[in-house]
């Protein structure tokens, strides 16, 4: 039995197109390279074969899992998440206890988390610290190289 997972309405989106792309595009591309590798003769002794049967495979595997996912996929109703406690979609602002340092991370599905553009995994040592707790409050995170605290300054949508 698969766990749910939520999403953005965003995200969902760009799953779904995802799905589309490998099955509308990438597997055609698949059958045909099986195709072109069978019409070099012998099956026995062509890598060329195995090895785009192989592809194939992973590809199939891929597309089961992200239908999988799909499935069990849920879209959050942001109008509906409570502000005064951090929780997955909510945008927390915290300080660095070490050293002074003001970051920002909007807290989302695993499937969606980008460092980069300050989207941190509910998953993650961070995300899980923060889950729960309201503005005021002290999160105490292990991380790989210690622990690390940070003062919860604010909490949004």
């Amino acid at each position: 039995m698969s766990k749910v997972s939520y999403y953005t309405a965003e995200g969902l989106k760009k799953l779904r197109e995802e799905l589309s792309q490998l099955k509308d595009i990438e597997r055609p591309k698949a059958s045909q390279a099986i195709a072109e590798a069978r019409d070099k003769g012998d099956l026995s002794e062509n890598a060329e074969y195995d090895a785009a049967k192989e592809a194939q495979g992973m590809l199939e595997m891929k597309i089961s899992k992200m239908e999988e996912t799909l499935a069990n996929a849920r879209v959050i109703d942001e109008s509906q998440l409570d502000t005064s406690k951090v929780l997955a979609l909510s945008i927390v602002k915290i300080k660095n206890q070490m050293n002074g340092m003001e970051m920002t991370y909007t807290l989302v599905a695993e499937s969606e988390a980008d460092l980069a553009s300050g989207k941190i995994s509910v998953n993650s040592p961070i995300g899980k610290g923060l889950l729960g707790k309201s503005v005021g409050d002290t999160a105490e995170i292990q991380v790989p190289n210690g622990t690390m605290k940070f003062d919860i300054l604010e909490i949004s949508r």
